[in-house]
């Protein structure tokens, strides 16, 4: 077997919706599995059976993973900025093109898209969930 290393957010009840915004944004391929679709015996708690048990979302840049995350009385905020989903678009205007894509969505850029100290072209874009979305570019791609 190959190894493989994927992001993992588990949303407060909103796994679906934001996985499926997300599938609209970047394409690729998702694959949503509900805990009604998959037998309960052995576990540890009871969730509803639409929640998500687990989702893939395969995109040309990556895998992104996730389940909507049992309430169990902790408090883990979303929206912050200790981490943020870093894709790296082939060119500028596909950058733009998805910063626009979850802007329209109600989302808001918090850092503009431009040319960054480094060399490469950076900005940033928390979606409407809450999560950042850090927009790169490679600057061979000028």
């Amino acid at each position: 077997m190959n190894e493989s290393l994927a992001t993992y957010i588990a949303l407060p009840g909103t796994t679906a919706e934001a996985f499926e915004h997300w599938h609209d944004v970047l394409g690729g391929e998702l694959d949503i599995t509900r805990y009604g679709d998959v037998p309960m015996a052995g576990m540890p708690f009871e969730p509803a059976p639409g929640a998500v048990a687990h989702v893939t979302l395969s995109t040309p840049a990556g895998e992104i993973a996730g389940g909507d995350a049992m309430d169990d009385g902790s408090d883990y905020p979303i929206r912050g900025t200790a981490y943020s989903l870093l894709y790296t678009a082939s060119t500028p205007e596909r950058a733009r093109e998805i910063i626009k894509a979850f802007t329209d969505g109600g989302g808001e850029a918090t850092m503009p898209f431009e040319k960054a100290p480094w060399g490469e072209w950076y900005g940033q874009v928390f979606d409407r969930y809450g999560v950042m979305w850090a927009l790169s570019v490679s600057s061979d791609q000028d």
